[in-house]
């Protein structure tokens, strides 16, 4: 890996050599655009819309466009005058219990490396990290910009999260959350089941990227030459039945145990479960009643016997 940028982290009057380095990378294939007909690459070319002129690089500068249309110019020498703290210093503010940190304020990912002379206060600051289950706020300016960000640990490395900024941050503003919804104890129940059988501590590991896997195969297939494996088609979910919300959870529960390999009693239908003690009456149950159906058809045949009507008409 190499550094993307060079300081200190610096809290109380200890300073931490360190440097920076990007923890996560992208796997996805980038492509370029091309002519269909011939493959030749296509070219961007920077216009100005006023004299149809091409621009070249170092005539370029940065404008801003008002709401109400009026537009502004700035140049390299008018960022240059503002009050942007450039130093390499990662200036710890405060630090905080971890859980207080909402996890979607969470942006970027860099690891801290510290510099040779530096490895005891990188070494304390980790484990006093660790001790206390807190996270240090602090600032840092990257990339010419101030941004705020927390440090954290890692397996045996201190982590530098960048943060968004609060107002970067937008609400939930959906009218249906403020609907109230009655949910029955035995859908809650049902829920909850669901949950816990597909409980599992997490392993990111055990996770792929299918696509991905299926671009870069269809790519290294072109580049042979030859014809693309066929792509294996996930299963169709059978959308003929239409479910309640109880039934449909007690078929996804069966569903995760028997993938699961665990031994799954079909259960009885949500709709009849809740009618079937209102039809059992005092009886001894639905056995009794299916035993008296059949009863019931063997003794109607009985009376029309053909010994019964000619003891009629000897009468």
């Amino acid at each position: 890996m190499r550094a993307i940028w060079k300081g200190a982290v610096s809290f109380g009057l200890v300073n931490v050599p360190v440097r920076l380095f990007a923890a996560t990378q992208e796997h996805d294939i980038r492509f370029h655009q091309v002519h269909a007909a011939d493959g030749g690459r296509i070219k961007m070319k920077r216009v100005c819309s006023v004299c149809g002129e091409e621009v070249a690089w170092d005539q370029l500068a940065k404008g801003y466009e008002s709401p109400d249309g009026r537009q502004v110019v700035l140049t390299d020498e008018d960022f240059a005058e503002l009050p942007l703290n450039t130093g390499r210093e990662i200036d710890v503010m405060e630090f905080v219990p971890a859980d207080q940190v909402d996890p979607v304020l969470f942006d970027k990912t860099y690891f801290l490396e510290p510099e040779a002379r530096a490895t005891k206060p990188y070494v304390l600051l980790r484990e006093a990290l660790e001790a206390t289950d807190r996270m240090a706020v602090v600032k840092v300016a990257l990339r010419q910009r101030e941004t705020l960000a927390v440090l954290r640990v890692r397996d045996k490395a201190i982590v530098m999260q960048t943060l968004l900024w609060p107002d970067e941050v937008r609400a939930a503003d959906f009218d249906v959350l403020a609907t109230d919804v009655e949910l029955r104890p035995a859908e809650l129940a049902m829920a909850q089941s669901l949950v816990e059988s597909l409980a599992a501590d997490f392993d990111p590991d055990q996770y792929e990227d299918d696509y991905a896997k299926a671009v870069t195969a269809l790519v290294d297939a072109k580049l042979e030459g030859v014809a693309p494996a066929p792509v294996a088609e996930a299963p169709e979910e059978s959308g003929g039945d239409v479910l309640d919300l109880l039934t449909a959870l007690q078929r996804s529960v069966e569903r995760a145990k028997q993938a699961r390999g665990e031994t799954v009693e079909p259960a009885a239908p949500a709709a009849a479960a809740g009618t079937a003690g209102s039809g059992s009456g005092s009886g001894s149950g639905s056995g009794s009643g299916d035993e008296a159906a059949p009863a019931a058809k063997a003794k109607a045949p009985a009376k029309k016997t053909p010994a019964k009507k000619a003891t009629r008409k000897s009468a």
